[in-house]
């Protein structure tokens, strides 16, 4: 694969972390990361969510919702997710503070606010290299089912990426062929690093 991607939600942990399983899986050079102030999870109630920091890892979430209430935790999903994140790294990571991963060609985000944060955060970054990274909005909700369809799509797309000779000179044509294959809006913007 020639490009190296990210991929951000909220709290790293579901449509972030279903994309990132989904595109190591299939050999792509990707990472992960979430935007938010806190890692969080849903709850007994919508009042009550489970909050982590950044960098908790996904086992100790895991084992530590499993002991406060595992049918609720695995009839709602959250128990075999934080398994699966544990498979494919140790615990999330905040976009704002990922400086020394390096740099990436290609950002996707599942949120707009997301897409915002994002590119806020790159525009405020010192620009020395001039190095430019896409950074593509593909609308998914915050849930088990659409996280693994935006997985998919951003796959489709990501292939659909690496077999261009030039993404700046093709990205227009290959963006519009994207939302009209799939009847889904995707919002871009170049920045640089």
């Amino acid at each position: 694969m020639k490009f190296r991607y990210a991929m951000v939600c909220s709290s790293n942990q579901n449509r972030s972390m279903e994309a990132h399983f989904l595109l190591k899986r299939e050999g792509f050079d990707v990472c992960s990361y979430g935007t938010g102030a806190h890692v969080k999870l849903p709850g007994p109630s919508l009042r009550e969510p489970n909050v982590y920091d950044f960098g908790t890892p996904y086992k100790q979430m895991f084992e530590e919702l499993r002991r406060k209430d595992s049918e609720l935790y695995k009839r709602n999903g959250i128990l075999p997710m934080l398994k699966r994140n544990a498979g494919v790294k140790s615990a999330p990571q905040r976009w704002q503070e990922n400086a020394s991963d390096g740099t990436f060609d290609v950002v996707f985000t599942f949120e707009e606010k997301v897409f915002d944060m994002v590119i806020e955060d790159l525009h405020n970054r010192e620009h020395v290299l001039m190095k430019p990274v896409l950074v593509i909005n593909l609308e998914v909700k915050d849930n088990h089912e659409e996280a693994a369809v935006g997985a998919r799509l951003t796959l489709d797309l990501c292939q659909e990426l690496e077999v261009t000779d030039s993404w700046e000179d093709n990205i227009d044509n290959i963006l519009s062929t994207f939302e009209r294959q799939n009847r889904r809006k995707l919002v871009y913007s170049i920045s640089f690093y």
